[in-house]
C-alpha cells in the first residue's frame, strides 16, 4: 500500500477500520493480482475512502470475465452465442416444453431478445414449436434431437474447464465459496428473507 501523500490529515480512529486492518494481517501477505493493483492505485488517489469492497466485487467481476471468455469458446465453434445456450440449457434441464415467456424468466432476458433467438435456433433446427390447441397466440418450444446432442455434447466440457479451474481450492474452500456466493446472490437478487438494500 502506498504511504500517504505528504500533509495528508491523519486518519481518525475507527475501530472498524483497525478491525479489518487485523484481519488482513492476520491473513498473510495480499494477493498480487490485477484487481490489487487497481486498488492500491485507488488508495493512492483517494486514501480516505474505504476501497474494501473493491476487493470484492472487482474480483468477482475479473473472475466472470475471464471464466466467461474461456467457457465461450466452445460455444462460438459450435456458432452459438452465450444467450442462445442458455435458452437451449433451459430447455435440456427443465426436461419439459416451456413457452417463450417462461424461457425468458429462466433465462434473465427480455421477451423481444428471447423472441429473436429463437427465430435463429429454430431456423437452424435446434428448437421446435408447437402451438397451443386452445390459445393460437401461444407456442410450446422444445429440444429437437440436433438440439439435445448439442447441448449434451458442450456441457462435459464446460464442466471439465470450470474442475480444472476450481482445482486448486480444497473441498472446504469450495463450500465456503459456494456458500458465500450463495448468500451474496441472494441479498442482490432480493429474494424474501433476504436484506434489502
Amino acid at each position: 500500500m502506498p504511504a500517504e501523500p505528504a500533509g495528508a490529515p491523519a486518519a481518525a480512529d475507527d475501530p472498524e477500520a483497525d478491525a479489518a486492518d487485523a484481519a488482513a494481517a492476520a491473513a498473510g501477505p495480499a494477493p498480487d493480482d490485477t484487481v490489487a493493483g487497481v486498488v492500491r492505485q485507488w488508495r493512492a488517489v483517494h486514501p480516505e475512502l474505504d476501497t474494501a469492497p473493491m476487493e470484492i466485487i472487482g474480483r468477482i467481476n475479473r473472475c466472470s470475465a475471464l471464466l466467461q471468455q474461456a467457457e465461450d469458446a466452445p460455444l462460438r465453434r459450435a456458432g452459438l452465442s452465450r444467450p442462445e445456450f442458455d435458452l437451449l440449457g433451459a430447455l435440456r434441464r427443465t426436461g419439459h416444453e416451456l413457452t417463450p415467456s417462461e424461457l425468458a424468466r429462466e433465462t434473465f432476458s427480455s421477451g423481444a431478445a428471447v423472441t429473436k433467438r429463437l427465430k435463429q435456433l429454430t431456423e437452424r433446427g435446434l428448437v421446435e414449436r408447437r402451438g397451443d390447441t386452445r390459445d393460437r397466440r401461444v407456442a410450446h418450444l422444445r429440444l429437437t434431437e440436433a438440439g439435445r446432442d448439442l447441448v449434451d455434447g458442450l456441457l462435459p466440457d464446460q464442466l471439465a474447464y470450470e474442475r480444472t479451474v476450481l482445482a486448486g481450492l480444497d473441498t472446504g474452500d469450495r463450500g465456503d465459496l459456494a456458500a458465500l456466493l450463495g448468500e451474496l446472490l441472494t441479498r442482490l437478487e432480493g429474494r424474501p428473507g433476504a436484506a434489502r438494500f
